[in-house]
């Protein structure tokens, strides 16, 4: 009965995104929740704007942070990344993992610009002051994954539920 509710394990592998799409999807101009542990054990969650460093996932805040104390207290880290209004459209991506606190300068003008780049405009030697005033006391978090979870629920081919106009 389960499987035919749409409900069960079956479910979740035809919904995963192969490496090229969890690519693909990550590139698009997505916020992201941050997630981190805070000292009492709670979760500290946070959107944040991303970038890529050396391949990775990439965020840059203010050193001082509660999430930068956090991680440098304890590095484990989970990303959430998702898309999609109706269920039939839902997709993202969670990545679980460690974070890896970059300080060096050379290291946190690369993600800086690649962030300013995918949010605001494309980055030419103008925009070196923004960039800069942007990185003012800033670190960048990079993450190395531990797991992976996805879902596109597109794959599923159910009818649509958006209402008509929407």
């Amino acid at each position: 009965m389960g499987e035919h509710m749409g409900h069960g394990v079956k479910q979740r592998d035809k919904v995963k995104m192969t490496p090229e799409e969890v690519k693909a999807f990550l590139a698009e101009r997505h916020s992201m929740t941050m997630s981190t542990l805070n000292p009492d054990g709670t979760i500290h969650s946070v959107g944040m704007w991303y970038g890529f460093l050396e391949g990775e996932i990439a965020l840059e805040s203010k050193a001082k942070a509660q999430k930068v104390l956090n991680l440098r207290r304890n590095p484990a880290i989970t990303l959430l990344v998702e898309a999609g209004d109706y269920y039939e459209e839902l997709r993202g991506v969670s990545i679980v993992g460690k974070a890896e606190i970059v300080e060096e300068p050379e290291r946190i003008w690369e993600l800086g610009v690649d962030v300013f780049s995918r949010y605001t405009t494309p980055y030419t030697e103008a925009m070196r002051p923004a960039v800069e005033m942007m990185l003012n006391k800033r670190i960048v978090i990079k993450v190395i994954p531990d797991k992976i979870v996805t879902w596109d629920h597109r794959k599923l081919g159910l009818p649509s539920t958006r209402p008509a106009g929407a």
